[in-house]
């Protein structure tokens, strides 16, 4: 497709390139996530898989956990929703049971021509035995999926790895003008960008 300009108007991104900008930049985000999974010290803290994603999409965190507590195993994670966010679903994993705790809504939403009063706030995933912890010297990921606010920004999730002795909080959020790295338990980050002007993308 040729795309034609005016000489005194600079050429706009087509919204399918802004995409592929947007895709490119999660994909080195979830790179350098990976690594940091990987690589990083027992005291890292805890990232997404794809740490960048559009506004208004339905999202699949990916919660990546590489440490228990010093030397502790992980015995559960409990995420917290963040406000926007809505129909958290998490996915099932052998071995933890499951549960979700749901809370009224200050303001109703209405999805599919049902108007939804009350909706996740946290998810929680514990072990069945000990046999099913997750040991220091283990790696795993946990996963669930939601629709994310309309409006851009950065978007935290607070998430609490409770293990057989001990807790780690993951729940500072940065004050305007604060460098994030600085955080001693920063939480989880999710850089929410806005949907390319024009983009008719339909999301499930």
């Amino acid at each position: 497709m040729k795309t034609f300009t005016c000489p005194s108007t600079p050429p706009s991104t087509p919204p399918s390139l802004a995409l592929k900008k947007i895709a490119v930049y999660a994909l080195l985000a979830g790179v350098t996530a990976v690594l940091s999974g990987f690589l990083a010290p027992a005291s890292a803290h805890i990232v997404f898989d794809n740490p960048v994603a559009v506004a208004g999409s339905n999202y699949k965190a990916v919660f990546r956990i590489g440490h228990g507590c010093g030397n502790s195993p992980l015995k559960q994670l409990v995420v917290t929703i963040p406000a926007g966010v809505q129909g958290a679903k998490p996915m099932p994993k052998a071995g933890w049971n499951l549960e979700i705790v749901r809370e009224k809504l200050a303001t109703p939403y209405v999805e599919y021509g049902r108007t939804i009063s009350e909706d996740v706030r946290r998810i929680s995933w514990t072990a069945k035995s000990k046999d099913d912890y997750l040991l220091n010297d283990w790696f795993d990921e946990f996963v669930l999926r939601a629709k994310l606010p309309s409006t851009p920004g950065m978007l935290y999730w607070s998430v609490a790895q409770v293990c057989e002795e001990g807790r780690m909080d993951w729940a500072q959020v940065p004050t305007p003008g604060q460098d994030p790295k600085k955080l001693k338990s920063p939480a989880a980050t999710l850089d929410v960008q806005a949907a390319p002007s024009g983009s008719a993308e339909h999301h499930h």
